[in-house]
């Protein structure tokens, strides 16, 4: 067998074995309630479709595109920023269009970082941040984001100790999996901390909209001097239902979009522009669609939390995001996430993800995705409290 240097660095796939499982329990003609994939199941807003339709309809939409994206969906991404966080960005140098938020980090970090360099990341985290490091060659530091661990000062410790220095640090926030939020002086240490060690700072602000309960996600930009040192990230996947579109942004630091620009413009030629137009109704349209999504996800978060407390599985309410990040019950926390999630599966017929997917310091939990109604909600939480008396 030939051997790939990158491919042979990235570690094996967790997740494998789960939707191996899946696939083979479906194919026996069971009924799985998956909360496993953070995939939205609702529909794209009809505005958004409309216009998709119509752009698709007009043939001069058909031709490439330009890889950082038209300028008017540039205009739209920055006018958004100005709206929402009173952030000024210019379209033309400090905003590109990703084809989704994994394409556009795991892109950056294959322009800024070689072999050697060192980038820090958070464990749990959604797994492209550390793996687009491995991807580049680079040297991955992990720093536990843990209830009982202070990041900022494994931060600091990992930084005094790493050497040659790190060159980057990608964060999230609010957080997947872990559902972690932040205020605003969070990120205020984040920049000065950057600024101190000459750091690059990536933030996936993925989940900006789906946040509950009064709490609002800050912009890392909204930072004075954060531009200096870092960019930030958004899809439209979460708050306008988009997945499938596969349409993001990353905005921010005027040397980092230009080493992005120039990378993509090797690599691909920008998304089909009907799915652009689409993206610039979405920004610049009505946003009560977005509420309403924010809405489901804050009901499906409480039928699932408030009946998991019911059969013992003790849960806090996220206060962002579309999961819920669930410490495995004791009586069961030995075996770890991946072999409780694999009991889930057969036993309860529901299907999580286990937290060891996600790093070493996830491995007491399981995340669920807030992907199934309620009533299938319901349902699973059934299953689950036949495993949990079986214990």
């Amino acid at each position: 067998m030939r051997e790939f240097r990158r491919i042979k660095r990235l570690p094996p796939y967790v997740f494998n074995d789960v939707n191996a499982m899946k696939i083979d329990a479906r194919h026996r003609g069971e009924d799985i309630i998956d909360f496993g994939m953070g995939n939205p199941d609702l529909a794209t807003p009809p505005h958004i479709v409309d216009k998709a339709v119509e752009s698709i309809q007009n043939s001069r939409n058909h031709r490439y595109s330009a890889s950082k994206g038209i300028t008017k969906l540039r205009l739209a991404i920055t006018n958004w920023y100005k709206r929402r966080y009173d952030v000024d960005l210019d379209p033309e140098s400090e905003a590109i269009v990703t084809i989704g938020v994994k394409e556009g980090i795991s892109h950056l970090v294959l322009a800024v970082v070689g072999p050697g360099d060192i980038v820090m990341a958070p464990s749990p985290t959604y797994p492209i941040h550390p793996y687009s490091v491995i991807i580049a060659g680079g040297e991955l530091r992990s720093i536990p984001l843990r209830s009982d661990r202070d990041f900022l000062e494994d931060l600091a410790t990992a930084t005094k100790q790493a050497w040659p220095r790190p060159k980057m640090l990608i964060i999230n926030f609010p957080h997947n999996p872990t559902t972690r939020v932040v205020e605003l002086d969070f990120f205020e240490k984040i920049v000065a901390f950057a600024r101190e060690n000459n750091l690059l700072v990536i933030h996936d602000l993925a989940y900006a909209d789906l946040v509950f309960d009064g709490y609002k996600a800050p912009s890392f930009l909204q930072v004075p001097g954060a531009k200096e040192v870092g960019v930030e990230f958004f899809s439209l996947s979460k708050s306008y239902n988009m997945p499938g579109w596969r349409l993001g942004f990353c905005v921010g630091n005027p040397e980092m979009i230009a080493a992005l620009t120039k990378i993509k413009s090797y690599l691909d030629y920008g998304i089909f522009q009907p799915l652009q137009i689409a993206g610039i109704i979405a920004l610049n349209g009505p946003q009560d669609c977005v509420q309403d999504v924010v809405k489901t996800y804050q009901n499906r978060r409480d039928v699932l939390i408030d009946g998991l407390n019911r059969i013992g599985w003790k849960t806090e309410k996220p206060s962002a995001t579309m999961f819920v990040w669930a410490q495995i019950p004791e009586a069961f926390r030995a075996q770890g996430s991946l072999e409780f999630t694999k009991r889930l599966l057969s036993e309860a017929k529901v299907a999580v993800s286990p937290g060891i997917g996600f790093g070493e310091y996830g491995d007491d939990y399981v995340r669920f995705a807030l992907v199934e109604n309620e009533h299938r909600t319901r349902q699973a939480l059934h299953g689950i409290k036949r495993v949990l008396k079986g214990s």
